[in-house]
């Protein structure tokens, strides 16, 4: 049984700055968040601005949450890449995942936010495009807690490390809950994936709360994030709560040692359990990278 390496003492708020000349507003990667796993970066780009990523030895996977841009990955051109003007529009974004050893570039064909992430090359190396048509849209909970889930990059896709998924929360409601962690390599019961979450909100002085808790609570932290914000979930169990008043996204990306999502429900809690945890197994064929 492998668990992750200790959490404690880590500042897992990142706050989003003004785009940088390169659009970057927010990100987190190995050497700034002490992760193994799992990057994430987040760009408002201007039209015309562009992003590259040379060939390494890692996986990515390319969102367009927002408005359109040209991708180019190796010597293949997927055109005009988007499907909405605000996360909050409704239908999920396309989802390109890009093989290791493979470079990419994207130009804003106006305005854009684009989250690149990327993760340790796994046994699966792929690049395909996964149109917002073919991805699963689950409306998960009940009451308070439910939200609707968009199904990224799911366990069931053919992918090498990474996961993904985007959760919609309504204001005062309550998500990723009830709260269950994926923090130690014990399979078939849990799988250790490290976690992120980026946040936008529906008004942009909008916040969150999310609470970050080991079971012997050597770490146990609750933060605020704001519109733009990261939240780093290196271990624990990790709640959200949507303020009142504030409809609330947020975009998750996973990577571990193992392409599994298998998790633990903080047993305090497991009596408010109401969707089914192997659901995000069961993608239809057609929504699989």
């Amino acid at each position: 049984m492998n668990t992750a390496p200790s959490a404690a003492a880590r500042n897992l708020l990142v706050r989003a700055a003004a785009p940088g000349p390169d659009g970057l507003v927010v990100s987190v990667d190995s050497a700034s968040a002490g992760l193994e796993f799992a990057e994430l970066a987040i760009y408002e780009l201007r039209a015309g601005q562009r992003v590259s990523r040379a060939a390494d030895s890692r996986e990515r996977l390319v969102l367009v949450l927002e408005g359109h841009v040209v991708i180019q990955i190796g010597e293949r051109d997927f055109g005009h890449v988007g499907s909405r003007t605000s996360v909050f529009d409704g239908p999920p974004p396309p989802v390109l995942l890009v093989a290791p050893e493979v470079p990419l570039e994207l130009t804003a064909a106006g305005p854009a936010l684009v989250a690149i992430a990327a993760a340790p090359g796994g046994v699966v190396s792929r690049t395909a495009l996964v149109p917002p048509e073919e991805i699963l849209v689950e409306l998960r909970g009940a009451g308070q807690t439910a939200r609707r889930v968009h199904h990224l990059l799911p366990p069931a896709a053919e992918a090498g490390r990474l996961i993904a998924f985007e959760v919609f929360t309504p204001a005062g409601n309550w998500s990723s809950y009830p709260q269950h962690k994926h923090d130690t390599e014990d399979p078939p019961v849990e799988a250790r994936l490290e976690e992120i979450y980026f946040y936008r909100f529906a008004k942009p002085n909008g916040f969150a709360f999310q609470r970050v808790y080991t079971p012997g609570r050597d770490l146990d932290e609750s933060v605020a994030p704001g519109d733009r914000d990261i939240v780093l979930v290196p271990a624990g169990y990790h709640p959200v709560a949507a303020a009142v008043g504030y409809d609330c996204y947020y975009l998750n990306v996973m990577a571990g040692p193992d392409r599994v999502w298998n998790f633990t429900v903080d047993p305090d809690h497991a009596w408010l359990m109401d969707w089914d945890a192997q659901a995000p197994n069961a993608m239809p064929e057609e929504a699989s990278v």
